[in-house]
């Protein structure tokens, strides 16, 4: 039987018919004993194929009535909370919106309960304006239902993607809870970030590389599909092989893209908002990047957010500065400021001038430390635990010279190397500390090279006495006994070392500084049997640096492999590289 096109008997009735009076009728009865309508209002709230029409009736009907609804009437509250109402049309959701506002004004017992509810619809992707209807005050209660809700970091990536954006839309209805939510967000990156090593991603990248390879092969000659994979290629997302680092990739572009939002209005800077979200994620930097080491991609948001203006990476570099030069601070932090100081100098392209006034504030307090030793009447020893920040500040400096020589010489060759030898750079390389000793081979190797290269100091002279007292750790924990040497004392690593995240990488392209290969190859001998140009490389430290003739250098041997361990540093390997 049909009737007007539509089957009778095959297809539900239309439910237009409600039964049981008025909520407020309803809550009179139950009040007085009588429950039966009560129990049926219930039930009909709770029925799966209730149409948008009888939503908006109920909830106008409990708005009207919402001072009566008490803790006594907690099942009936936790029913209407379960209603299916997103992904309904815009009146219900507008209509369901007034209800919560007006029920966590009237009876502030539910208000945790309609938290809850809320942010378990951020995954999937939720309107969040409805956290709108919520006054300030929730901030107290809404942080740990926040916490307690994150999905679990080997979710997928959609449902962290999801999560992420609409925590941070959370800030723009609650700006109180900006930093909370930040330190939030970031802290799950981190993990994320610590579980996806260099060494790991580079592997994934080239084990990926290899199966398109094969695949293109195989593929081969069967049709001509130029056409058809040029479309392809033109549309399709980069997707990172290594997937906690795909995850990672999702959640950093979010953030990057919450960054550029709130800095900008109308595509001009907002220096206000600006200020305020770099104060912000500066303490979330302080509490939780700055403590956590090797993580490879997270501090990016900050390196980021200071390409927008000058002023701010002067403010982060001061930052930085201030921590390692204090002496109440522990000296790990100060050893990993100076990392972060010395990497941001050498790669953030937006700060050419500011290189300078830092080598300087650097050298300057490098040349009191030796001079307070050398007052002291003590003979001074090459000690780490003694003298780390020390150690790492000379690091920063000669990480930052191999970066940047070239652009303080290029214009007026006379001048720049007036500079770079009235920084003194031989007292500091012949001091009794002898940080040539502690710093990093590679970095070591290219330092002298170029203050060779230039005539500002030599250094071959102490590298070959301090390689002839290098000596060999005995140790069995890789399975069975092994000779290595330590060549990375003071646990160095380069916050700013290439960025290997592809989707989220575009952003970091165009403010990065790549290493460029020395052009002078008579000056850096390559060695005997490496054929090949390395000026599209990007990395020096994989301790491939040739040492000139007659000098007794650190053989790459001795220390590739502690390079290339997971809690290494330096950049990755040309091979598996993104370029930038």
């Amino acid at each position: 039987m049909e009737i007007q096109g539509r089957d009778f008997l095959n297809t539900p009735p239309v439910k237009t018919v409600r039964f049981g009076g008025s909520v407020a009728d309803t809550l009179i009865k139950h009040k007085r004993g009588d429950s039966s309508d009560y129990e049926l209002l219930k039930h009909q709230l709770a029925d799966p194929d209730i149409k948008d029409a009888q939503i908006i009736n109920w909830l106008q009907e409990f708005r009207s009535c919402v001072t009566q609804l008490t803790k006594d009437h907690e099942q009936l509250i936790y029913t209407v909370l379960r209603l299916p109402w997103v992904g309904r049309s815009q009146a219900v959701v507008e209509e369901y919106m007034a209800f919560l506002s007006n029920l966590v004004s009237a009876q502030t017992v539910y208000l945790c309960a309609c938290l809850k509810m809320v942010v378990s619809h951020f995954t999937p992707m939720l309107y969040c304006a409805v956290m709108s209807c919520f006054s300030f005050s929730t901030s107290h209660f809404l942080m740990p239902i926040l916490q307690e809700n994150f999905p679990f970091v080997q979710k997928s990536s959609r449902t962290l993607e999801c999560y992420v954006h609409n925590l941070l839309r959370v800030t723009m209805y609650i700006p109180a809870l900006r930093r909370d939510i930040l330190e939030l967000i970031i802290g799950k990156m981190l993990k994320l970030d610590v579980s996806a090593s260099r060494t790991d991603i580079e592997e994934a990248e080239e084990n990926a590389l290899q199966t398109q390879q094969v695949d293109e092969q195989s593929e081969e000659g069967l049709f001509d599909m130029d056409e058809d994979m040029s479309a392809d290629d033109s549309s399709r997302v980069a997707v990172t092989a290594h997937p906690v680092a795909e995850r990672l990739d999702a959640l950093m572009a979010v953030l990057m893209a919450y960054i550029k939002d709130v800095c900008h209005e109308n595509g001009s800077l907002h220096v206000e908002r600006t200020k305020e979200l770099y104060r912000d994620l500066l303490g979330v930097f302080d509490k939780l990047i700055l403590p956590t080491h090797a993580s490879c991609h997270v501090q990016y948001t900050l390196f980021y957010l200071c390409s927008f203006r000058l002023a701010l990476a002067e403010a982060f570099l001061d930052h930085l500065w201030k921590v390692l030069q204090s002496p109440s601070q522990p000296a790990v932090l100060r050893q990993a400021a100076a990392g972060y100081l010395g990497s941001f100098l050498a790669r953030a392209k937006f700060i050419p001038v500011t290189v300078r006034a830092c080598l300087d504030l650097l050298l300057s307090w490098i040349h009191r430390y030796i001079d307070s030793q050398d007052s002291s009447g003590r003979q001074a020893c090459c000690d780490i635990s003694l003298h780390g920040p020390f150690y790492a500040a000379c690091q920063a400096v000669f990480y930052t010279l191999i970066f940047r020589h070239r652009a303080m010489l290029e214009g007026n060759m006379k001048k720049g190397l007036e500079y770079l030898q009235s920084l003194n750079l031989e007292r500091v390389v012949m001091c009794q500390l002898n940080p040539l000793k502690v710093c990093l081979p590679s970095v070591t190797s290219m330092f002298a090279a170029i203050t060779r290269k230039y005539q500002v100091v030599f250094c071959y002279t102490i590298i070959e006495r301090n390689n002839r007292t290098v000596l060999p750790v005995v140790r069995s924990s890789a399975g069975g006994d092994s000779v290595t040497t330590n060549t990375n004392p003071l646990d160095s690593f380069f916050p700013f070392d290439p960025f290997l995240l592809k989707r989220s990488g575009h952003l970091i392209e165009p403010l990065y500084q790549v290493w460029e290969e020395l052009a002078d190859k008579d000056l850096l001998p390559i060695k005997a049997g490496r054929q090949g140009s390395r000026e599209d490389e990007d990395d020096f430290l994989c301790g491939e640096t040739a040492q000139p003739e007659g000098i007794v250098g650190m053989t790459p041997s001795s220390y590739d492999s502690n390079l290339r361990s997971p809690s290494s540093v330096g950049s990755p390997p040309f091979t598996f590289q993104r370029p930038f």
